[in-house]
């Protein structure tokens, strides 16, 4: 049974998916503040608010690459198992 995976165990790449669920939240919630004030009517705020948005693309991109890890640490287990 040492062969199978734990439930709780940590796989290559949990650690980037879970950062960039975070930078992407962070992003999604400065995007939500930045774009608030254009239907309040209120004043936006300043343009670095509008790059603090681009952090959900970060986030996707960070998450994206954790897959990747996870699916090539996979393979090489399957490949490895297969000999």
């Amino acid at each position: 049974m040492r062969d199978k995976t734990q439930a709780n165990s940590a796989a290559p790449g949990d650690g980037l998916i879970r950062a960039g669920a975070v930078v992407f939240f962070l992003g999604a919630v400065a995007t939500l503040v930045t774009v608030a004030p254009l239907f309040l009517g209120a004043k936006p705020f300043p343009t670095y608010m509008f790059g603090l948005s681009m952090l959900m693309g970060v986030g996707f991109l960070v998450a994206g690459a954790g897959v990747l890890r996870s699916v090539a640490a996979g393979r090489r287990q399957a490949r490895g198992a297969s000999r």
